[in-house]
């Protein structure tokens, strides 16, 4: 018995989460390592460069004394992975460990968003919208775009400025009504304002469509904003944590699912 948990002491277990804008990595066990790599237009070149980069720390995939587990939207290209184990999942248990326990969690993504229910440590229930990129992390980064300026940029103009209405579902017709407003002169700060609350009021309304936890933790990557939580508590009537590491929150659930396996 204790021969066996030496040996799983003495081990590396690497979560790895290709999502469709950004990479996520973690390491538990001997080694303690994070890290996020842009995913590019090629999954199969990001692992690649996940794996040098995980050799370049001291980190072997190929070692017996390391088991890999790959989520998210590109985790077929890992072919380098002992398991690949779907983005709920993953979510779940990453979520439920940053949370201390059961909760209900919100992630944003690149190219969806994500509700999923942890109860007694196991989902329960999840809903995603990944058919439009409206209300997603895509959506702000178009929009950002188009006024010419950053993400960060995005949501410090917001937090100064007037919200103006947003009404379009569609990205593509939304774009159109931030040219109209630019056209009209508008301020920056109160057409980014209107876009992140049309972003919160997509995000709300699917979270509101289940009977949320008594603790919502937000993860994804815009879980570190405490603007964005902010606007999304003051939209759900309920207090939605930011949570600092929530961008690795599938990453951190693979990581601990391939030491569990192991087990």
């Amino acid at each position: 018995m204790k021969e066996d948990m030496w040996k799983i002491m003495s081990m590396n277990y690497v979560g790895i989460d290709i999502g469709s804008t950004a990479s996520k990595v973690v390491v538990r066990g001997k080694n303690d390592i994070r890290f996020v790599l842009p995913t590019g237009w090629s999954s199969k070149e990001t692992t690649i460069k996940i794996k040098e980069r995980l050799l370049e720390a001291g980190v072997d995939v190929a070692s017996e004394d390391t088991r890999v587990v790959a989520t998210g939207y590109g985790r077929v290209a890992v072919d380098f992975a002992d398991k690949v184990i779907t983005e709920i999942t993953c979510h779940a248990r990453g979520g439920r460990e940053l949370a201390g326990g059961d909760c209900t969690i919100i992630d944003v993504g690149g190219q969806d968003t994500k509700v999923i229910q942890v109860n007694q440590g196991v989902v329960t229930d999840f809903l995603m919208n990944d058919k439009c990129s409206a209300g997603t992390g895509k959506f702000l980064e178009i929009m950002a775009n188009r006024l010419g300026i950053t993400l960060n940029e995005l949501f410090e103009l917001a937090k100064t400025g007037e919200s103006i209405p947003i009404s379009s579902l569609c990205t593509v017709f939304a774009e159109s009504e931030i040219i109209s407003y630019i056209g009209e002169g508008r301020a920056r700060e109160d057409i980014a304002a209107g876009v992140i609350d049309s972003v919160v009021a997509k995000v709300a309304q699917l979270a509101q469509r289940q009977k949320s936890a008594e603790k919502i933790i937000l993860t994804g990557g815009l879980s570190h904003s405490d603007y964005f939580a902010s606007k999304l508590s003051e939209k759900m009537g309920k207090n939605v944590m930011p949570t600092e590491l929530g961008r690795f929150a599938g990453a951190l659930g693979a990581a601990y699912l391939a030491e569990e396996k192991r087990r």
